[in-house]
This record gives structure tokens, sequence and C-alpha cells, in this order.
């Protein structure tokens, strides 16, 4: 990528984060705005909950919980416990530090303040410097029918452990949801896009269903560099490949890369995979392989730096 060129990186999810965070390594904030999923946000106990911006808040504050790459590292759970006592379903796991984010988001929410508005406050008080932007202020919720019935994406993923069959996957409220400012303002000024390694149907898949977001990443003049988030037939993290298999795709590397025919032009693979770069070059994108999976934060900037360098075509 060019000196001085600016990054839209879209994500969701622990893998998004990883990524996001390599990023934020490499480039000054002026360079880089981080477009989250919020199709999982939902309500809990009365407070806003958003899963995924917070995922890459506390990862970009270097306050995540190191083992599942969620919540805050070292939190308690006294006030959950206490719900609990109360009758309270407490299946959605909520420590006491996590709590202050979700009830300050929603005493701000209550004010008037836009999401967008909220998570710019909320990170800068952490000390997050990048840009951290919903994908939009208008609420979308993902929706899974399953073979047990219809469910949340908190339902489904936190409360059912992904078990059920999905059937089919909605975006409610996405036609309606315009882009977030800021979002819309990076998508005008990037150099570069990048889809980050997150879940395409429970992360990024949100966001493209935004009304006019795919059809703006389809006409971006731009590179757009997606990675994948399955690495020899396997989901690196969490219920991609599941998700994929019940959904009729194929598997695989390439079955990711089928989900961003249009708008992508370099598709990123582990070398494990390496072989199936064919198959990517028939979707109509650039195969690149490199080592993918991201264990220290060392990865993470490494990755990122190959993606940059990928920024010129």
């Amino acid at each position: 990528m060019k000196p001085g060129g600016k990054v839209l990186a879209l994500a969701g999810g622990v893998g998004g984060a990883k990524l996001a965070l390599g990023l934020s390594r490499v480039l000054p904030p002026e360079q880089l705005v981080i477009c989250v999923n919020t199709g999982d946000d939902d309500c809990f106990h009365g407070l806003h909950v958003s899963p995924d911006l917070d995922t890459v808040m506390y990862t970009l504050a270097g306050l995540s919980e190191p083992t599942g790459g969620w919540g805050l590292a070292g939190d308690t759970f006294g006030g959950l416990e206490m719900l609990g006592l109360y009758g309270a379903e407490t299946w959605f796991n909520l420590g006491d530090r996590d709590l202050a984010t979700h009830i300050r988001r929603t005493q701000l929410l209550r004010q008037g303040a836009t999401l967008s508005e909220v998570t710019d406050h909320l990170a800068r008080r952490l000390g997050v410097a990048h840009s951290i932007v919903p994908m939009s202020d208008d609420p979308v919720r993902t929706v899974l029918d399953t073979d047990q019935g219809r469910m949340s994406m908190q339902q489904y993923f936190v409360q059912r452990r992904a078990e059920p069959a999905a059937l089919r996957i909605r975006y409610e409220g996405a036609q309606e949801a315009r882009v977030a400012p800021a979002m819309a303002e990076a998508l005008d000024k990037a150099s570069l896009i990048v889809l980050c390694p997150s879940n395409p149907y429970l992360s990024i898949g949100p966001i493209l269903a935004v009304s006019g977001m795919r059809e703006r990443l389809e006409g971006a003049s731009v590179h757009r560099v997606a990675v994948s988030p399955i690495v020899g037939g396997a989901a690196v993290k969490g219920p991609t490949a599941k998700i994929m298999a019940e959904l009729g795709g194929k598997v695989s590397c390439v079955g990711a890369a089928s989900q961003y025919r249009g708008i992508c032009d370099t598709f990123v693979i582990d070398e494990v995979d390496a072989h199936l770069g064919p198959g990517i070059a028939g979707l109509g994108m650039k195969p690149a392989a490199t080592s993918i999976i991201m264990n220290t934060d060392e990865d993470k900037a490494a990755l990122a730096r190959v993606i940059l360098e990928m920024g010129d075509g």
C-alpha cells in the first residue's frame, strides 16, 4: 500500500479482532478505521450489549481475556451470581467490569447519543487511538432459523453453543439500516479495504447486508483483500465450518471465498491450502498463500504487513 494510504477493515469476532490489532500495530490512527459488526447486539438485564464492538475495543485496549478472546481479563462475576439468586437468566456471561461498559453504553444511548458516538467515547476512555465504528447506528439483528426454531445470534451461539443445525440466516432491519457516517466516510477515503478472517455468515454477513454496503464494495476502485477464516478444511475458531456445511457450502477456503465473490480482489489463504489456489482463482480472485494463524501479537502484525503489501494490487 502506498505511504499514507488509508485502510478500512471489516471485522467481527475474535478472528477479526486479532487482525484489527495487527493492523493497529503497523498503522497510525489516522490511517485505519475498523468497521465492526453489530448484528449480534442484544439486550440483557435492560442493558445494550455490543459483543463484537467490545471484543475489538478490549483487544485494542490490551484488556481482553486471553483464553476465550472476549470479555475482560481477570474479570469477576459477582453481579451475575447475584442476578441468578434473583431468578434472572444468566446464560450470557457478563463480568462485573464488563457490566460497567454496558451500563455506560445504555446510559449514553438513552441520552440520545448514536451508537457511533458511544463507541468512540468508550474506546477513547480506554485509551484506544484507532477508530472503531459500528456498521450502522440503526438496529440490525442476526437471526438464525434452525432445526430447533428461530434464535437470535446470542441464543444460538452462547446459550445453545451453536449446536442446532442452521437452516437459514437473516439480518433483520438491514434493508432499512443506513451505513454509519464514519463508515461511509472511510469507504470514500480508503486506499485498501480488508475483510478480516471473521465468520462470513455471522460477522461479515451482517455488515454486507446493510443497505447499499455490498453495492459500494462491488463498485470500489481500490484493492480489496479478504483473509480466510478456514484453514485446512476447519474453522480457525467458532462455528464457521459447521454453518457452512449446514447451508450447503463446501467447507474449505474456496467455500469461504465464494461468500465474497465480486467484492474481493485478493483472497489470502494459509500455506497448507496453497494447492486450492486454482479454486480461488476460478472465483475471480487472486489467491495469496501465507501463514494466517495468529497466535501471538507478532503473528498479527506480520499478517497485517503482508496484507498491506498487497494493497498495490
